[in-house]
């Protein structure tokens, strides 16, 4: 088990270990140093850093599509590979075996006080993307008990959280509201019928923070949130009496400015760019796609705390917890015969996220048809389920829009 203090770490002495070893082995980072009239041996400072163009998500989504399955930028050997894991995109995530803490994930329940005896529900998948087995890893790293109840099943993980005595939930926000509104459906009185005291949220947009008061209010519980992502698994992690994310001190954070990758001064918007100081998948100025702020910055020039997220740059929008591109639509087209053009709106008229395919079907296609098969498709190729689908009558009608468009 980790501890919450804060550990004395030479993080460019530790970059240049880590990056001259895995440059050794991955032909795209020794690229992206040649690129840059860099060797990793030159990683003394913030200044040498940022002489790296930020790689973006979508980028790297791109390269491994061309150089399958790591385009290149595997940093050890293939058979130290204990996990691949598969977000949407795909985008392939490779883990050290005999990793241990969940990438980082036991930091953020230390310093949440979760340890042995607590049993902790955690209903985040467990099924090709990181999120379960990272949270899992990290909970059973400090000693907590597990319930691997994953996505779904929801009357069953209501009933789980009074019979289990469950002290922790770990969950997206919706699926905690779906949770709760099934108990109190049933007649249990809350909180007095649950031992629960802590909840684990994802975000959301709007006033989530507003959201999490009325939760602790209500329910007599504290709600915790971190910022992690399945490239790097944890990046920073909440601490009581303190406003944002506190930094992994494993993970480099800038905050960069999206067009030209130059590092942002605190209090200005930026994307969060992140360099791994951990070996195996070598991520270094890597963009992912979020806006946030730098609180505190670190001596090195790093930042020490961040701001909860304020957005995304690029075209990518989040729902429900994943990632949906624009790649993403001409994929579906081509696997649905009789799909002619297609466009993708994320909204939220409630409490849920949902996703609206407006489509123009192929002149002769049956549409009923074409819908069932873009419906069966749309969880192959987004990891989601598609919520409604409105027929257009012409391209005109369609417009010409972005492919995913964010209306919430």
């Amino acid at each position: 088990m980790r501890g919450d203090n804060r550990v004395t770490l030479d993080r460019f002495e530790a970059m240049r270990r880590l990056y001259v070893d895995a440059a050794a082995q991955a032909p795209a980072l020794r690229q992206r140093f040649a690129e840059a009239s860099l060797s990793p041996q030159d990683l003394t400072s913030a200044a040498a850093l940022n002489r790296l163009l930020v790689l973006k998500k979508e980028r790297l989504m791109e390269l491994q599509k061309q150089d399958p399955p790591f385009a290149g930028f595997l940093g050890c050997a293939p058979e130290e590979i204990g996990h691949i894991y598969v977000s949407p995109g795909p985008i392939f995530e490779p883990s050290l075996a005999g990793a241990v803490g969940g990438h980082g994930m036991d930091w953020m329940f230390t310093a949440a006080g979760i340890g042995r005896g607590d049993i902790a529900l955690n209903t985040w998948s467990y099924h090709l993307v990181p999120a379960g087995l990272l949270f899992d890893q990290g909970l059973r790293a400090v000693g907590a008990t597990v319930i691997a109840g994953g996505v779904g099943a929801s009357e069953l993980q209501a009933d789980l959280m009074i019979q289990l005595g469950v002290t922790a939930f770990l969950g997206s926000t919706a699926f905690f509201v779906t949770l709760i509104e099934r108990l109190e459906a049933s007649g249990r009185t809350l909180p007095q019928d649950w031992r629960l005291k802590h909840a684990f949220l994802g975000g959301e947009l709007g006033d989530w923070a507003g959201k999490r008061r009325r939760f602790e209010q209500r329910y007599r519980l504290k709600t915790w949130s971190c910022y992690a992502t399945a490239d790097f698994g944890l990046i920073g992690y909440e601490r009581e009496g303190e406003d944002g994310y506190r930094i992994h001190p494993e993970r480099y954070v800038q905050i960069c400015d999206p067009e030209t990758g130059a590092p942002l001064p605190a209090g200005e918007p930026g994307e969060i760019v992140v360099t791994t100081l951990t070996r195996g998948w070598p991520m270094i100025r890597f963009g992912t796609g979020d806006v946030s702020t730098m609180l505190e910055a670190a001596p090195d020039g790093g930042a020490e705390r961040i701001a909860p997220l304020q957005g995304r740059v690029g075209a990518a929008v989040k729902a429900r917890e994943i990632f949906i591109y624009p790649s993403h639509v001409p994929a579906l087209v081509a696997r649905v015969s009789g799909l002619e053009r297609a466009a993708l709106t994320v909204t939220r008229p409630a409490t849920r996220d949902e996703i609206v395919a407006r489509i123009l079907v192929t002149p002769g296609a049956d549409a009923a048809r074409v819908e069932a098969d873009l419906r069966a498709a749309f969880p192959v190729v987004t990891r989601l389920q598609l919520d409604r689908v409105e027929l257009m009558t012409s391209a005109e009608s369609l417009g010409d829009g972005p492919a995913v468009e964010d209306k919430r």
